[in-house]
């Protein structure tokens, strides 16, 4: 009988958009850097795109409790809605401490860090895409692995861009802002990760 009834394929709908989104604030976000600026309508688009993320999550939220078939488990619907909505949330919450900082230009690093994050959140939406379509797996997971290198080389950037705020006699204060800036972009990279070992996950539980 439960083979028989449809399951609820809306939750690939709204996973789409939480990963389009995240393309889209990480793209603003590298745009940003490479032309910065601190006049305030882009810091507003990127809190209109969080704004629109959150109220996508809750919609899957929503939709998992009313639902009673699901295309997978339910603590991984609700795990892979968490952590993309983070994405969005730790890039706005970059550029707004950026704001509040009052940084008047921005580095080399953060433009690799951001460019970086960028491509991630491109291949998070290819491996969110091809979830709905079982004859993508194989797909999909070349994905994640993408997520992964790029995981990695983050950390690396992340590596010489610390490496670099410690060299000489810096200002102390300096290295506090821009350490926070720059872990919290590699933070939002780690997310992108995050999403694929879920993806990975899923797609193991179902072989």
């Amino acid at each position: 009988m439960f083979g028989l009834m449809p399951r609820e394929d809306k939750f690939f709908d709204l996973f789409e958009v939480q990963a389009a989104n995240n393309v889209t604030a990480a793209k603003l976000f590298f745009d940003m850097v490479q032309s910065w600026s601190l006049e305030p309508e882009r810091f507003r688009r990127l809190q209109e795109i969080e704004h629109e993320s959150d109220i996508t999550t809750h919609e899957v939220y929503d939709k998992l409790n009313r639902s009673f078939i699901t295309p997978f488990d339910r603590e991984d619907i609700h795990e892979l809605a968490s952590e993309l909505d983070d994405v969005v949330d730790l890039v706005q919450s970059i550029a707004t401490r950026m704001q509040l900082f009052h940084i008047e230009k921005t580095t080399p690093e953060l433009v690799a860090l951001s460019e970086t994050l960028w491509n991630a959140t491109e291949a998070v939406l290819k491996a969110v895409t091809g979830l709905r379509d079982p004859g993508k797996t194989r797909r999909v997971l070349d994905y994640c692995i993408e997520i992964n290198r790029l995981e990695n080389a983050g950390d690396r950037l992340l590596e010489n861009a610390i490496g670099k705020l410690f060299h000489g006699t810096p200002d102390a204060l300096q290295v506090i802002k821009w350490k926070e800036i720059y872990e919290g972009i590699e933070i939002a990279i780690d997310k992108c990760e995050d999403v694929a070992n879920i993806i990975e996950s899923i797609l193991v539980k179902q072989a």
